[in-house]
């Protein structure tokens, strides 16, 4: 992996499109997909960086506790926290995404694949319905790097999974909980 990192061009780190504002830098445009325990490649919570948690991907949201995020290596700095006004969640950069690394190598197209539901079970086919959900149908939606650590907090999980006593298994997508239409000139 480090090898990998090592190879690819620090250039890209400064072609995005951005905006200063007065918590952050503003990226405005970034490619939004979610992933979880069933899809992750291999299925499970292990995930490709330790950024204080051990290897196991998790997050409420809150800049304390933030949620996992998968990208291409040099998108964003490793372990970088970052806010999601379409989500209203901090999100830290803590995974590899295979498709994110394709978007950043062939023309610097900014993609976070975030992480929904447990980190011990997979809500199977349901759960990845749920992350189809959520995926933005408006396109590529602005993120913002280095923000204040007192913004909006949404903190009701993306993805849920309850099991009862009789090993019954209940399931809500909170597609309810996402902002499509936030606007960045308010951040």
């Amino acid at each position: 992996m480090a090898l990998l990192l090592l190879a690819l061009p620090l250039a890209y780190a400064s072609t995005y499109a951005s905006v200063r504002s007065t918590d952050g830098l503003i990226v405005s445009e970034v490619s939004h997909t979610f992933y979880g325990y069933p899809d992750n490649d291999p299925p499970g919570s292990t995930i490709a960086y330790d950024c204080g948690r051990g290897f196991t991907a998790a997050g409420s949201g809150t800049y304390e506790d933030p949620l996992t995020f998968a990208s291409a290596p040099n998108e964003f700095d490793l372990c970088e926290i970052i806010y999601d006004p379409y989500l209203r969640k901090y999100l830290r950069h803590e995974d590899y995404c295979v498709q994110c690394a394709s978007d950043w190598d062939n023309g610097d197209t900014y993609h976070i694949d975030i992480w929904t539901g447990s980190n011990t079970i997979s809500g199977g086919d349901d759960q990845i319905g749920c992350e189809m959900r959520l995926t933005p149908r408006a396109g590529p939606l602005g993120i913002m790097r280095n923000p204040s650590e007192d913004l909006t907090v949404d903190e009701a999980p993306l993805y849920t999974v309850i099991v009862d006593g009789s090993c019954g298994m209940t399931a809500l997508c909170n597609v309810d909980h996402v902002y499509p239409d936030y606007n960045l000139d308010d951040w």
